[in-house]
């Protein structure tokens, strides 16, 4: 069965996307730790960061970083964060977050959906960022 990240993907579940290429996705978290929490999906389903190829691996960290620097010139949070859990969903994803600490990381403190209007403009503010 599909995760609910390939369903995303193929576009059979919404999602607020800030980044789309071959390799991979970028939709922001509707359960976001703060505003502008962005999800970086490769399209390939894989269960665990430690089986994907070094190509994918390093492909998903550039477009991490490339969101963090959005995220940090839209935000201009203290620090932008970068996880690797992947404990909800049985598919590979790197949580960039931005953060003024350790404790905007805690997924105990996630906040609950914000609704399809406030992620509409969170996700233009960082796609605006990435131009």
């Amino acid at each position: 069965m599909a995760s609910a990240f390939t369903r995303i993907i193929a576009g059979e579940l919404p999602a607020h996307f800030v980044w789309q290429d071959d390799l991979c996705v970028a939709f922001l978290s509707i359960n976001p730790l703060r505003p502008g929490h962005t999800l970086v999906v490769p399209r390939t389903e894989i269960d665990h960061w430690i089986d994907l190829d070094d190509e994918t691996l390093g492909g998903l960290t550039r477009v991490a970083r490339t969101i963090g620097r959005a995220q940090q010139a839209a935000y201009q949070p203290t620090k932008v964060g970068m996880l690797i859990a992947g404990l909800e969903v049985a598919h590979v994803h790197i949580h960039v977050s931005p953060i003024d600490g350790l404790h905007d990381m805690d997924f105990a403190n996630v906040g609950p959906n914000p609704g399809d209007v406030v992620l509409a403009v969170e996700a233009a503010r960082i796609r605006a960022a990435l131009k």
